[in-house]
């Protein structure tokens, strides 16, 4: 059989041609352990820091206690009901501080009453209620000329009461040279009670208030009235 020369040559490898690059297998460099990577640590400490702070914002919710508040203002002599009072989460920063005030789980009088004002908003203090029988307040009817009082005036608002009438003359002559009282009948008395003014008007047509005031004050005050003969009286609401 006949050798073709040419295909035996072009089968024969050229032993003397210079290898080329894609003759040379690729060059492997060493890679870098995935623990020694920055990014690996990186995201560990972002990991580790939401965990702390979500465990600090846990644990100081965890501190917060239910405490009764003033749903509105509230005055002296006012008689404390469900409805005056709203629930509010607090954290004290000194615990022995909780003793002062009423928590949601304390069982509260049933007959609560103020022995001072407490706005609204602010926590119900231990210290500033009482009883009826405790207080060392009494409740005590006037009765107003409608247009004499302000018509929104309601339970928990704080008055003052003014005489406006002329003193009787057998009062000024058992008096003598006394001068008429000046300033407010009652200061600061609170609004335990103010009924509708349809209801309360009655056959005097004048509106009736019950008014908390110092026991003290009351006598006071009936002898006041008693040195006119027709006493009228004047309401002014405070705040």
């Amino acid at each position: 059989m006949a050798l073709n020369l040419g295909e035996a040559t072009a089968a024969a490898p050229d032993r003397g041609r210079a290898p080329s690059v894609g003759d040379v297998p690729p060059a492997l460099r060493g890679q870098r352990p995935a623990w020694r990577d920055p990014r690996l640590w990186v995201g560990i400490v972002l990991v580790a820091a939401s965990v702390v702070v979500g465990a600090r914002v846990l644990a100081s919710a965890d501190d917060t206690v239910q405490v009764w508040a003033a749903a509105g203002d509230l005055g002296a002599g006012q008689r404390v009901e469900a409805d005056d009072l709203v629930a509010q989460r607090v954290r004290f920063a000194d615990p022995d501080a909780l003793a002062g005030y009423f928590t949601v789980d304390d069982e509260l009088p049933g007959d609560l009453e103020l022995t001072r004002s407490v706005a609204e908003g602010e926590l119900l203090p231990r210290a500033a209620v009482g009883t009826a029988d405790t207080s060392g307040l009494v409740e005590l009817p006037v009765a107003v000329e409608p247009e004499l009082v302000p018509p929104g005036v309601g339970p928990g608002d704080v008055v003052d009461v003014y005489v406006v009438a002329p003193i009787s003359a057998d009062a000024q002559a058992g008096q003598g040279d006394q001068p008429p009282p000046q300033g407010p009948a009652l200061t600061g008395a609170t609004v335990v009670d103010a009924p509708d003014p349809a209801s309360s008007f009655g056959t005097s047509g004048k509106r009736q208030l019950v008014l908390a005031v110092p026991e003290a004050d009351a006598p006071a005050f009936f002898a006041l009235l008693a040195r006119y003969d027709a006493p009228s009286l004047t309401v002014v609401r405070r705040g």
